[in-house]
């Protein structure tokens, strides 16, 4: 019901391309997220699925049929924006049934089908106030329920989460969580927020300059990254990368130890992560550094350590650490959970 492929997609603006030939499969009730940097196509390439922007080569199918041409009106989805976009002299109820009206839906198909999204969304209480007497949580809950009683084949949802303040942020990606499992419907979701990514994806979609640079389930692109750009970009705070060298089975670091290295083809740049970092003695693991600023953020501790040459090191640890800034330390690494990158910062 709300299968969609991408095949070979391209967006030019005169002689600028910005989409580069995406191919992507989305299968029925999956729920896909677009991530990268601003800049890199992810909302213009969500726009060109919900029909904003035209396709300038390549294919969109729905359901296997081509709705390459057609108008947003006849390809069935319905986009969620970061603007909650309501009418303001309406109440939420009339706000949410105002699509079925102007389709000329009867007044019962109508009230039944925003009662049903009301309940799913929680806002039975608020079906007769106006947008002004709400919360920006409960706005956007208004605008994901307009969406919800046209009864599209796919949700889109372009930075829907933007306009809230951080709590907010937190329950509401947890009710279009439980959204998602309630409708079992596909839904492809826009941000620049990891943590909403990893947390809301079956499979996350990485852009960079307008190609894919990896798809895959949220442990696949934190545990085994296709290359640098995916590692640093996914994982808060982000991957320490540092200059290594590699032969007989080891790989060196300018100034420090480094350790065993098992792969065959030569590698230029380590990586590791920094909750995966253990404090240890001096003299002790890949490298020693001093500890050069401390930051408490009661549960964890990151540490951001001077190592010399390799340059600054962070290292997230618990919130009760003894370590003081100042101190000397040894940073120690499993090998296992190394990340090796060749001159063309790709994976090894």
């Amino acid at each position: 019901m709300g299968a969609i492929t991408l095949d070979k997609v391209e967006k030019w603006y005169g002689d600028l391309q910005v989409i580069k030939g995406i191919d992507l499969t989305i299968a029925d009730g999956e729920f896909v997220v677009f991530v990268g940097p601003s800049g890199c196509g992810k909302s213009t390439l969500l726009r060109m699925i919900g029909g904003l922007e035209e396709i300038s080569r390549g294919k969109l199918l729905i359901d296997g049929q081509d709705k390459t041409a057609d108008p947003p009106s006849k390809r069935g989805l319905t986009m969620v924006f970061q603007s909650y976009a309501l009418y303001p002299h309406m109440s939420v109820g009339e706000n949410m049934g105002f699509s079925l009206k102007t389709a000329g839906a009867p007044k019962s198909e109508i009230k039944a089908k925003v009662d049903e999204a009301a309940r799913v969304l929680k806002l039975e209480p608020y079906l007769e106030r106006r947008p002004k007497a709400l919360s920006g949580g409960q706005r956007q809950r208004v605008a994901i329920g307009r969406s919800i009683v046209r009864d599209p084949t796919a949700f889109l949802f372009d930075e829907p989460l933007s306009n809230l303040d951080a709590a907010l942020r937190v329950e509401m990606r947890y009710e279009i969580a439980k959204l998602h499992k309630a409708l079992a419907r596909t839904m492809i979701y826009v941000t620049h927020d990891q943590v909403e990514a990893m947390t809301l994806a079956d499979r996350i979609v990485v852009l960079e300059f307008g190609v894919i640079a990896q798809v895959g389930s949220p442990r696949e692109l934190y545990e085994r990254p296709a290359n640098l750009f995916v590692a640093q970009f996914i994982g808060s705070p982000k991957m320490n990368v540092l200059d290594c060298t590699t032969g007989g089975g080891r790989f060196t670091l300018e100034g420090a130890r480094g350790g065993a290295y098992e792969g065959d083809h030569p590698a230029v740049k380590v990586g590791i992560r920094p909750e995966h970092i253990r404090i240890g003695a001096e003299g002790e693991g890949m490298m020693d550094g001093t500890v050069d600023v401390l930051e408490y953020l009661g549960a964890d501790t990151f540490l951001i350590v001077d190592c010399g040459p390799l340059g600054r090191v962070t290292v997230r640890t618990d919130g009760d650490t003894s370590v003081t800034e100042g101190d000397r330390i040894g940073l120690v690494a499993p090998p296992e959970r190394l990340h090796f990158f060749d001159a063309d910062d790709k994976a090894v």
